[in-house]
Order: structure tokens, then sequence, then C-alpha cells
């Protein structure tokens, strides 16, 4: 026998029948109670595998007639696929109360940055009083600048360049 006829046989031999397939065949007998009672408290605590094993088994007696399913498999089997566990778990008690707290704590040190910024900032640069931005109207208006439009045109009636309140005396 060729080396290499005698490889894949062997290979082959090995593969379970489902692998060789490529599809898992519907069971045809129900699973037991025992197994599927209590499977509500039961699931988290359950190990990945045992976890995926009941899955696969549930999955592949829906793939057969719906109604040979017991109510019990019926029931494990929404519960598992729609159940609150995993993403869909409630949230642990005290989320919310931990969620506010931080929240308000990010708000009030963000409050005490920005006072403590302004508590030590420079004096507003001269540029910014009535007076200067006035003034700046005039000059404007006096090289006629925006002829058509802005403050030199016949009719104007805005601000200008003032966006500063009067200086405190």
């Amino acid at each position: 026998m060729a080396p290499v006829l005698r490889n894949a046989l062997v290979r082959a031999a090995r593969q379970p029948a489902t692998a060789a397939l490529g599809y898992r065949a519907a069971s045809t007998h129900a699973i037991s109670n025992p197994t599927l009672a209590n499977i509500e408290k039961r699931w988290e605590g359950m190990p990945v595998q045992e976890q995926a094993d009941l899955w696969m088994a549930l999955r592949d007696r829906m793939k057969g007639n719906w109604a040979e399913l017991t109510a019990q498999e019926k029931k494990a089997a929404y519960w598992i696929a729609f159940g609150p566990h995993g993403p869909r778990s409630l949230p642990p008690p005290g989320e919310t109360k931990k969620v506010i707290l931080y929240t308000a704590m990010g708000v009030g040190l963000s409050f005490v940055i920005f006072a403590g910024m302004r508590a030590f900032a420079k004096p507003p640069p001269s540029t910014m009083t009535q007076e200067y931005q006035e003034a700046t109207n005039e000059f404007l208006r006096n090289q006629r600048a925006e002829p058509f439009t802005g403050i030199s045109s016949e009719g104007y009636s805005g601000k200008g360049h003032v966006q500063s309140a009067p200086a405190k005396a």
C-alpha cells in the first residue's frame, strides 16, 4: 500500500464520524431532567465546557421536530438563548450609586481645576477693554474698512468690534 494512501486512511480513522460528515446529527433522545433542572440558577456556576456541551445538545435536539422536545428542554433552550446572564445580566447592586458618585467627583474635580486656573490667571489683555474696542471701530471707519457691508458702510448699525462690557470703575 502506498504511504500516501495509508496516511490518508489513518487520518480518516482518527476523525470522529461527525467531523468527516461536516455536521452533527440531531440527537433523538431527550436530555435528562436532572441536567436541565434549575438551569437558571446553575448556569453561571457551570464550567464553560459543560455550558457549551449542554447548549450543543439542546441545539442538536432543536434541529429535529420541536414537538418532540420536552417542556423542560424548551424552557432551558429559551433561557440559555435569552435569559439574563452574560451581557444581559442585571447590574450588580450599588453600581448606580458608584456611577453617580464617580460622575459627581469628576465634575467637582473639573470645577476645582477651573476655579484654580481662573484664580491664578493673568488679567485680561488691554485690547479687551471697551474703550480700546471703540477706538478700533473709529480707526476702521477712518480707514474705510469694509465700505460695502461693514463698519464703514452707510447706515451701519452694528456693534463693530465692541464685545466687552464697560470697564468697572
